[in-house]
């Protein structure tokens, strides 16, 4: 294998390894996006159920 070659391998894997870190970046800020909109899922509905007690009381109450 000619010296050219394996330094165009080693440009080619640095960019590689940079694009897999790249992506890595992206996989972790979603994960942190998905839990953090899951717990806002988990509050309203917590905030939907209040109301519908509220609505579903006699008037008298």
């Amino acid at each position: 294998m000619s010296e050219a070659r394996i330094i165009e391998l080693e440009i080619k894997f640095s960019h590689q390894e940079e694009f897999v870190q790249q992506l890595n970046r992206i996989v972790t800020d979603q994960q942190l996006r998905i839990e953090r909109l899951e717990k806002e899922l988990i509050e309203l509905r917590g905030i939907v159920e209040a109301v519908k007690d509220l609505d579903s009381k006699p008037p008298h109450y």
